[in-house]
């Protein structure tokens, strides 16, 4: 893994592009707003340490080099994830309602609707850090740098005409067709068509740093994704709160909540057409598909009860194997684990992973560089080490901190970490397991056995221990406070309350 990541380092440091040309973009981009970090060599990749911080941490004097001989300012100790992409993240948040407009109010209102309410950003966050972290690096940078000042820069601007995408839509009359009469054929115009704007370079925005346009939206597409599937998974989950405040099927009825959560997917594959990109088109499309493909494995997941222990101690996780050895002799099966640990990667990982990967991809990223592998075995860790925690929180906190029913897990039938590691300490869980706490008692015969086991320490050693790969991981990236900042973000998961 080192040495396929010095590998790449190298081949970004042989560029391969005319010096006039890198000349020209380096103009373009100072001109309009974006700054270029400049290739960094392979000497920005080497950790600096002092007495004292872990191997791998940023030291107090650390700094990154780039192509140019520029040094950067010194990494920060302490780096706070908002504050470093604070514009861009306002901005993913004060625009992104305006991709959810419809020319039904009803439905306009309803796929907004969890926007309104306060959320932690977490999965725009990432996108926009490892956009931060990793720009510069990949083999098309400049490709993209010149892409995201041409004429697709303006990504709000459809691929194809507006009366063909909208059909009908009352606000927008002079672009859409009305159904009062037959539908005339539009005569097609080659060069210039009206419904696209002769080029005019995009108005530069204040920016915290390189962050592309494209992944700007990237980080606005994928809080869609996730939106869309929270408002699917309230109507599955019967939950009544979301945010603190009554869920869209409480407030709206769970017809027009799922209706709702579709056509958000609808508004976030048209967006992402326009990035212009086929590899993240298809990342993200596999994202969608896992998210389904994770609810049906949840809906359907039957565990017999003598499926579920073991003695013969063969039965460990990959990479995991001092934690879920800690407790007794008998074991939960490998498979009753795999199925667990796969639902929580498609339906809470797979966004996570991907949507980074996708965010290095327009940074540049080829084939072959080490940064995509980076960027993704990061979400894929941290996704399920967030999931993690989210289970244990199911069972220490209660809805005025979660913003959320708690204990709803055991009320939906869910064997999540803590039941599953309590199992092995009272093998009396596997019968409640089996039939998914259904009878009266069942939920809280199941609380008060993960009570009195260790269950909910050695799932939040499982949660470290993903959560620490993934800050591994990022050794890899050049030293930076963006760096610093993901690495936060790992620390900051494990304390979390909601």
């Amino acid at each position: 893994m080192q040495r396929w990541g010095v590998r790449a380092v190298r081949a970004v440091s042989a560029c391969s592009e005319p010096a006039t040309f890198k000349s020209t973009i380096n103009r373009r981009v100072a001109r309009h707003g974006l700054r270029h970090h400049g290739t960094r060599t392979a000497t920005a990749r080497v950790p600096t340490t002092e007495p004292g911080l872990p191997p791998g941490s940023p030291s107090k004097s650390a700094s990154t080099t780039t192509s140019h001989g520029q040094r950067s300012t010194p990494v920060k100790k302490d780096v706070d994830p908002y504050a470093l992409v604070s514009s861009d993240l306002e901005h993913v948040r004060t625009n992104l309602i305006k991709l959810l407009g419809s020319a039904n109010p009803t439905l306009t209102s309803v796929a907004s609707y969890y926007f309104k309410h306060p959320s932690k950003q977490l999965r725009p966050l990432l996108v926009l850090l490892f956009a931060q972290a990793t720009n510069g690096l990949g083999g098309r940078w400049e490709e993209k740098c010149a892409e995201s000042i041409g004429e697709r820069a303006d990504l709000d601007w459809p691929l194809s005409r507006p009366d063909i995408l909208t059909d009908w839509n009352p606000n927008m009359p002079e672009h859409t067709s009305s159904f009062e009469s037959a539908f005339e054929l539009v005569p097609p115009t080659l060069n210039n068509p009206p419904h696209i704007p002769a080029y005019a370079p995009p108005t530069p925005r204040t920016s915290s740093s390189s962050i592309l346009p494209t992944q700007v939206r990237l980080a606005q597409i994928v809080e869609m994704i996730h939106v869309a599937s929270l408002l699917h998974d309230d109507v599955i989950d019967e939950s009544s709160l979301r945010r603190c405040a009554p869920s869209a099927p409480a407030a709206f009825g769970s017809k027009i909540s799922i209706l709702a959560g579709d056509f958000m997917l609808g508004r976030a594959s048209a967006a992402l057409s326009r990035l212009g990109d086929a590899e993240v088109v298809e990342l993200m499309s596999c994202v969608v598909a896992n998210l389904v493909e994770g609810e049906v494995m949840q809906m359907r997941q039957i565990i017999p009860a003598e499926l579920g222990l073991s003695s013969d101690g063969e039965h460990k996780l990959r990479g995991t194997e001092s934690i879920i050895q800690t407790a007794g002799s008998s074991r939960v099966s490998q498979e009753v684990w795999n199925v667990y640990l796969k639902k929580t990667f498609l339906k809470t990982a797979s966004l996570m992973a991907k949507s980074v990967r996708a965010s290095v991809v327009l940074g540049g990223a080829r084939e072959g560089e080490v940064w995509k592998e980076v960027a993704y075995a990061y979400g894929r860790n941290l996704g399920i080490a967030f999931q993690l925690v989210d289970d244990i929180l199911d069972y220490e906190a209660g809805e005025g901190t979660l913003g959320k029913p708690g204990g709803a897990d055991l009320h939906l039938g869910l064997a999540t970490g803590p039941a599953l590691f309590a199992w092995e300490e009272h093998p009396s869980m596997g019968p409640l397991i089996e039939r998914k706490f259904e009878r009266s008692g069942d939920v809280e015969l199941a609380r008060d056995l993960v009570r009195r086991s260790s269950g909910v320490e050695r799932t939040r050693d499982l949660a470290r221990a993903h959560a620490d790969k993934a800050r591994e991981v990022l050794q890899l990236l050049p030293v930076s406070d963006a760096r610093r900042a993901l690495e936060v973000v790992c620390e900051r998961m494990m304390k979390r309350t909601r």
